[in-house]
């Protein structure tokens, strides 16, 4: 039975695992409720993944069963090791939970299939505390997408904004209308740049300049731009196998150099971005992508709505943020996930919650 845990305060470890595989981010936070949420970053870090934990990672798609239980065990020790060490490092006491995200290693939603590696039971002893985890599972359950889960924050701790924008391995929105918040994935951003960055020694593209180097393919371009996903109406939500199928394909079937895929790809995203926007309204940019200022240069040349890219920690660790304050609303037994976003049959309280 879960423990119930209402209060005006709590001081909670948010931890996120992306599909641009940067590496692990941690947030120290501590939240007040009062009439609103209000929040306070206290520390937060990224643990970059060693290369060969990145290939883990992406090749883990084709694990078969058994070795995919393997690994998600050996994951869940490696994520365990990661988070105590942070905890000790920042000499962190008092904390009431740890929120982890996990690894999205499979999302096949329209066959009820989702899976974010980290999120076993072992966590919460190994780490010594409180586990609120595994937020995406029951959403599918449900007949949901098991995303994305970060727009109920966005309502909660971003209101004043028109749109709330994430550029991470994925490009996802939310906003108000008629009084439901929507959100989707919109396309694929940094699984796809950092990818081909990597094929030219980068880890990421940074500030865009590899993509400046790049001559635009307008062929590609339209290619892109005429994927049917684009067509379909939310919620909708990308996984990895979409762009393998769809989007790398399309791409090394052009022959191109690596540039011109960047500089055509980093187009892509900016245009579909602005499709998104009306004009004049605030739209807040997190996640690595907003530290692309080519790909921001072109977004605003294709929209006329206001872009605001807000402070560090924001950037960096507000996805992190946020799954800190679902676990808080888990433990609350208040509402976390939104069927409005997901196309769950219902409003309700995801995750699973792991005693020490």
């Amino acid at each position: 039975m879960t423990l119930k845990m209402v209060k005006d305060s709590y001081t909670i470890l948010g931890v996120m695992s992306g599909t641009s595989l940067d590496g692990i981010d941690l947030a120290y936070v501590d939240f007040r409720k009062t009439d609103t949420w209000n929040f306070e970053i206290k520390f937060a870090e990224t643990i970059p993944y060693s290369k060969t934990s990145k290939n883990r990672l992406r090749q883990a798609i084709h694990y078969g069963p058994s070795a995919l239980s393997k690994f998600n065990i050996k994951y869940t020790e490696f994520l365990a090791s990661v988070i105590k060490e942070f905890i000790t490092k920042n000499n962190i006491k008092n904390l009431d939970a740890v929120c982890s995200h996990g690894h999205t290693i499979l999302h096949q939603p329209e066959k009820g299939l989702t899976l974010q590696i980290g999120n076993l039971p072992q966590i919460a002893k190994l780490i010594g505390h409180l586990v609120v985890c595994d937020f995406r599972s029951q959403d599918v359950a449900l007949g949901g997408q098991g995303a994305p889960l970060v727009p109920i924050g966005d309502k909660l701790l971003f209101g004043d904004y028109d749109y709330c924008l994430n550029l991470g391995g994925f490009a996802n929105i939310s906003f108000e209308k008629d009084n439901n918040r929507i959100a989707y994935d919109v396309c694929p951003v940094n699984i796809v740049l950092n990818a081909l960055s990597e094929k030219l020694g980068h880890d990421y593209d940074a500030f865009g300049k590899l993509s400046q180097q790049g001559v635009l393919n307008d062929e590609l371009l339209n290619a892109l731009n005429r994927l049917s996903y684009y067509g379909q109406k939310p919620p909708k939500s990308l996984g990895l196998e979409w762009v393998q199928k769809e989007v790398f394909s399309l791409i090394n079937s052009y022959g191109l150099k690596t540039e011109d895929s960047l500089r055509t790809f980093t187009e892509h995203v900016a245009m579909q971005l602005a499709l998104q926007f009306e004009k004049n309204k605030a739209v807040l940019i997190t996640g690595g992508g907003a530290y692309n200022t080519f790909l921001i240069e072109r977004l605003k040349k294709h929209t006329q709505a206001k872009i605001v890219i807000p402070d560090k920690n924001t950037i960096e660790y507000k996805e992190a943020l946020i799954f800190g304050l679902l676990g808080i609303l888990k433990l609350r037994n208040e509402v976390n996930c939104l069927a409005s976003v997901t196309g769950a049959i219902k409003n309700h309280s995801a995750g699973k919650v792991f005693y020490p």
